[in-house]
């Protein structure tokens, strides 16, 4: 019994010696870890910043730090190409401080960080239009902001990936003879996206549309809206040969003039008939003889 209780005290006064010799940790200031996360940020190891700006954040030491310790975690995310957690990081530090100096770059870092997500036209649309929304919201809050001008190409640029889907959803419908659907879409998307430079083909695919779903005098009026406005697009030039193929010898259409004429497939001279690759604008192609000149009528054979 007395070697154990000896046995007892000599563990004891072990453990008291032990732990009072043993180096004591130091415990560093948030000032100290917020300059060894930007030491880490400035290498390029943006997890390791992450880690020490959290510590910061945690210690709320100061508004100030913990604001830039935030932001910096965003900025980190967005190097480090986690655009999903960098999103997050920068909404959150824009509902916190909205009139930081550094909130716009919060916005526009966050619509980037959005528009690095968008992947094919075939799958989730959801980035392209959260990264719209923020460059929205930027140009109208910023106008005069440093990321303006790329604000504005990438709107443009979100745009027409809308568009392109609309296209596409659009043509599913088509190619699976929903024609309705088709029209609607077509129609929906030529409102809404009308100053985009595929406006040639909405109108094309909605020219098909309405041939193909019954409606040929819609379709008529389309593919000849399709030329006299946009004649030199490639959609335009495939319209106009869809049109003259409305029968093997003759078709009507009434492109560029401002009075109807028949137009024949096959002009006078015997001249064989052309390819939708081969043709140009309406007045190169009545300069050619391939459209009647002003004041002259081609009468389709009945």
């Amino acid at each position: 019994m007395k070697i154990i209780i000896r046995a007892a005290v000599v563990f004891c006064l072990s453990a008291v010696l032990f732990q009072g010799c043993a180096t004591p940790q130091v415990v560093k200031q948030p000032d100290e870890m917020y300059k060894d996360g930007e030491e880490f940020f400035r290498k390029g190891d943006y997890e390791d910043a992450i880690t020490q700006w959290k510590k910061v954040k945690e210690s709320y030491h100061s508004p100030e730090l913990s604001a830039k310790a935030e932001i910096g975690i965003a900025d980190a995310y967005f190097l480090n190409d986690e655009y999903i957690e960098a999103a997050a990081e920068y909404e959150n530090f824009r509902k916190l401080h909205p009139l930081h100096e550094r909130a716009g770059h919060a916005l526009y870092r966050q619509g980037m960080s959005y528009y690095h997500q968008i992947n094919r036209i075939d799958t989730d649309q959801t980035p392209v239009k959260n990264a719209l929304a923020i460059f929205e919201s930027y140009a109208k809050l910023y106008p005069a902001g440093e990321s303006v001008a790329e604000v504005t190409e990438k709107i443009r640029d979100c745009r027409d990936k809308q568009l392109q889907y609309e296209i596409y959803v659009g043509k599913f419908y088509l190619k699976n003879d929903k024609y309705p659907a088709a029209i609607a879409r077509f129609e929906e998307a030529l409102k809404r996206f009308a100053d985009l430079p595929r406006r040639d083909e909405l109108l094309y695919r909605l020219g098909l549309a309405y041939r193909e779903g019954g409606q040929q005098p819609k379709g008529r009026e389309t593919f000849e809206r399709l030329l006299r406005d946009l004649p030199e697009f490639r959609f335009g030039k495939r319209g106009f040969f869809l049109l003259a193929r409305k029968s093997r010898d003759c078709a009507e259409a009434y492109v560029g003039t401002p009075h109807k004429q028949d137009r024949r497939l096959t002009p006078p001279g015997g001249k064989s008939a052309l390819s939708g690759r081969k043709l140009a604008n309406s007045q190169r192609l009545a300069t050619s003889g391939w459209l009647p000149a002003k004041g002259e009528t081609w009468v389709c054979p009945t």
